[in-house]
């Protein structure tokens, strides 16, 4: 009798052993389980707002990030460069970007500048053509030159197909491209900073 109460006694000794080395195992497995479903860091940053230091763009500069794997231009422009807007409002093909490529104009870029009010010569577009996805080069200076018009106010031109674009990266008419540049969502942490993909509606 003594023997079967300690037979039990150690059968239950061994049963509450192994089911806390079992709950052990269940709560580190569900721990890597949650680890393997939270987005990689990588993953994160494909689609994440992107802050960028703008201090270091000059007037009449580009700098270029890359948000989502695209290139971002933020052009600082000149009070000429936006006085030359107006002179191309009918000559291009949608002034008041009234249509898009691939992300929805932001209502505070629907304008002639294509830019926030308080910032207007701030410039920030996604530097990919709406044609075929070519990434225009940047033909700042004004006059005749190769592949571009005599009258030529400054502006952008995409190798590919030849398509121009103006420093608002508004598309001009007759052209391959179908719409001007996208501007993404951005918003400005300071004068001197701004987040891309990301306003005051959220992020993209």
């Amino acid at each position: 009798m003594s023997n079967e109460k300690q037979v039990d006694a150690g059968r239950r000794g061994l049963l509450v052993a192994t089911c806390a080395a079992g709950g052990v195992v269940g709560v580190s497995t569900g721990a890597a389980l949650i680890s393997t479903f939270q987005p990689s860091e990588r993953a994160k940053a494909a689609g994440a707002p992107v802050e960028v230091d703008i201090s270091d763009v000059a007037p009449g500069t580009m700098k270029v990030v890359e948000w989502r794997g695209k290139p971002v231009w933020i052009l600082r422009r000149t009070p000429e460069m936006l006085a030359s807007l107006k002179k191309n409002d009918e000559k291009v093909a949608d002034p008041n970007s009234d249509k898009f490529f691939q992300i929805e104009t932001p209502a505070y870029a629907k304008n002639e500048t294509r830019s926030r009010k308080e910032h207007e010569e701030v410039l920030v577009v996604v530097g990919i053509c709406s044609h075929l996805g070519c990434s225009p080069s940047s033909r700042f200076a004004t006059g005749a030159q190769p592949n571009l018009p005599d009258d030529w106010n400054g502006g952008f031109l995409c190798p590919c197909h030849g398509s121009t674009f103006d420093l608002a990266a508004r598309v001009f008419k007759n052209k391959p491209a179908p719409a001007n540049m996208d501007v993404p969502p951005y918003m400005f942490l300071a004068d001197n900073r701004i987040l891309i993909g990301k306003d005051e509606k959220g992020e993209a």
